[in-house]
Parts: C-alpha cells; structure tokens; sequence
C-alpha cells in the first residue's frame, strides 16, 4: 500500500475534487476499513491460498468466487504492468523504460519464487526506504517557499467528485487483500492475518493523510491536479532541490514494492483459480522446495513482460479501481453470510463496505467503467464456455458409460 500510488494517486483525485480530495481520502479510507475486517474476518476461517476467489466459492458459490478472481488477475495484471513502467520511469532515462520495466519484472518475479520469507524481507526494506523519502517530502513541502494553505476549497464537480477522487485514491489502499491471499504460508494464520490486515490498513491511511496535506500545501488544488508527479513538485515549489533526487529514488522503491507484492498475490490467486480449473490446471503447481506457486508466479510475469514491452498501461488506475472495488464487494458480501461463531468485526461493517464498494464503482471516470465491464463480460463468455464444453464431455463420458453397460 505505500506503493506508487502515494506517488501518483493525489494529482487525478484532485482533478476530480480539488481541496476535496481529503474528504474522498476519508471516504476511501473507510471504504477501505470495511473490506480490511471482511478480508481479516474471511481469511481467518478460511486460511487458504486465493483470498476472495476462495472466500466467494466457499460461502457465495463458484459464479461469484470466478467474478472476484477474475477481476483481481485482470486488473491487478495491468497494475503490474503500470508499476514496472512507474519504475522505470523514475530510475532511468526516456529511451529505456520498456527494457528496465521488463528486466525488474523478471527480477521481482525471481524474488518470489525464491519463497515468501525472501518476499517479506525484501518488502521490509523497501517500505523503510521508501518511508524515509517520504518523510523527506514532507518536511521539504512543508519547510519551504510559501504556503499555498489547502488552496480554494470550491470543489470543481461537487459530490460526484468528491466520490470518484474517492474510487480512484481507493486504489492506493488496495494491497491489504494480498495478505489474505498468502494463508497457506503464514504460520498461525488464524491470528496473524486478521491482525496484519487491519495494523498494515491503519499506518498507510496516517501517511497518505499526512503526504496528501503536505501536497495541497506546498501546490494548491489546481497545481497538483495539474502534475504528473506530484511529491516531485510539491518538493520544487518548497525551494528544496537537494530533496527531489531523494522523492525519485523512493518512488521508484516504492513502484518496485507495490510490483513484488502485486506479483505475489496474482500467484496465489492464480493458483487458486487453477486448482478449481477456473485458469489452466498447469498453474496448480507449488515448488516442493521453496513451497510457493512457481508455475503462477513466472506465467503472470511473462504476461506482464508482454505487456510492458508492447502496450502503454500508464493509466490504469481507474480500470484497477474498478476491478477492485468489485473483488472487495464480493468479499464483504461473502462476510455478511458467515455464521456467529466465525464473526470478528460487526455485520453493519460488511453491508456498508457493499454499499461503499458499488457507490465508488459507479463514480469512476466513465471510461474505467466501459472497459471494466468489457473484461468482466469476456470473463463470464470465458467461463461460460468452459462449463459448456465440459459438461458436453460429461454428456459423451455417460452416453459411452451407458453403452458398456448395456453391452
């Protein structure tokens, strides 16, 4: 969570709400916070590879577990792809984007298969370093040049902005579900999840809160609507040069951290799906030694590889938002069904995370819409036609079952 989206996030939630963007930051925090408990509550009973694909096969039915499964490989799949040219963005020269984004692909990717003790250590490091050059971003926004206070307060498209900024910063707090996903390899993880879920939600929303103050302080509305890196600029405008080097580093470790976590969890969810034969059953491998989904792992990062090598996926934060939000509706839909004894947190959490969930999706700027629900649609014709051609199979295996027996 404190990824590149600390780094990219605020400048189209401004564009959306203006000074605004703080009480959609609140909003997508709580929205957040509802489908962390639901996450936490679910991964406890359930503690199991696949986060909300599982959680929605288990309690829903399969239709609804395939639909969240679905739209966390699609959308999260792109993000990667993003992240990896974040990166390179920020830590080389224009002219070898596509080749660096590709080659830390493959690293990451390495990292991982390497086994989830390596996964977590690297990402400790990353978020310090990261977490150091934010708080140089702040202290130079804010100690220097003149203050902007928060800027004019008119929000330029009233409420329906102030919810979409709030669907789009809500894609800057969406890596808690990658906990939930990693349950067969954590150990106790009845207690461990639920707390990491809701501990690691709590400090990211105090530093966007923090970081986003500092933004509209050090740029005003319009200047940071107007950026395409903000902590960049806000640093400029702070008369403190010498810390701009420092921002680029950290956001370069910190789109390298969202890309280690976001391949982890597309490997776990992957492996879920295959398992149930929702993806290709030659992903349901773990490596008998490093005890991680290899197979999934090195798949999703050929897929990204592609990706980063051939198409410009820079702006996919809304369609990411889109899927996501949808991943965490069936999550708390899933919660709302489970029994007293499994219960952690108060129903009222999960019906109003549904509703928060579809009130964000249907505020997102209208092309991540369009095509979140055209990915969707081709999941469902997907699936469909898998089911139809196996039960066709089905029907032949029984016809020639019948014949032996009758012979």
């Amino acid at each position: 969570m404190i990824g590149a989206g600390v780094f990219a996030a605020f400048a189209p939630a401004a564009r959306a709400a203006g000074a605004w963007l703080l009480v959609g930051l609140a909003l997508a925090a709580f929205v957040a916070y509802c489908n962390a408990t639901a996450s936490a509550q679910l991964a406890a009973a359930y503690p199991r590879a696949g986060g909300t694909y599982l959680y929605g096969r288990e309690v829903l039915g399969e239709w609804w577990g395939f639909l969240a499964g679905w739209g966390f490989v699609v959308g999260k799949t792109a993000s990667c792809a993003a992240m990896a040219m974040t990166f390179a963005a920020y830590a080389v020269p224009d002219g070898w984007h596509r080749p660096v984004a590709a080659a830390v692909v493959a690293v990451l990717a390495l990292v991982n298969c390497a086994g989830i003790t390596r996964t977590a250590g690297l990402t400790r490091v990353i978020v310090a370093l990261v977490l150091v050059a934010l708080a140089v971003a702040v202290a130079a926004a804010l100690g220097g040049g003149e203050s902007n206070g928060l800027g004019d307060w008119a929000a330029p498209h009233g409420v329906y902005g102030v919810l979409q900024s709030a669907g789009l910063l809500f894609f800057a707090f969406a890596g808690y579900a990658r906990i939930a996903t990693l349950g067969e390899e954590v150990r106790d993880p009845e207690r461990v999840i639920p707390r990491a879920i809701v501990g690691a939600l709590a400090g990211a929303i105090a530093v966007y809160a923090v970081v986003g103050v500092a933004v509209l302080v050090a740029l005003g509305p319009d200047a940071t609507a107007a950026s395409t890196q903000p902590l960049a600029d806000a640093v400029a405008a702070g008369d403190r040069q010498w810390a701009e080097p420092v921002v680029r580093v950290g956001a370069a470790l910190a789109a390298a951290g969202a890309l280690l976590g976001l391949v982890a969890g597309l490997g776990r969810t992957s492996l879920a799906m295959a398992r149930e034969g929702d993806l290709p059953r030659w992903l349901d491998a773990v490596h008998p030694r490093f005890q991680v989904p290899h197979r999934a792992e090195l798949t999703t990062a050929a897929v990204v590889v592609v990706l980063v090598l051939l198409v410009d996926l820079r702006g996919v934060i809304g369609f990411s938002s889109f899927g996501v939000l949808l991943y965490y509706f069936v999550a708390n839909a899933a919660a709302r069904q489970q029994p007293q004894a499994q219960r952690r947190f108060p129903r009222w959490l999960q019906y109003a995370g549904c509703a928060g969930c579809l009130v964000l999706v249907a505020t997102l700027p209208w092309e991540a819409v369009v095509a979140g629900v055209a990915v969707f649609a081709l999941g469902v014709g997907y699936r469909s036609l898998r089911l139809r051609g196996l039960d066709r199979l089905d029907h032949r295996e029984g016809l020639g079952l019948d014949h032996r027996e009758d012979h």
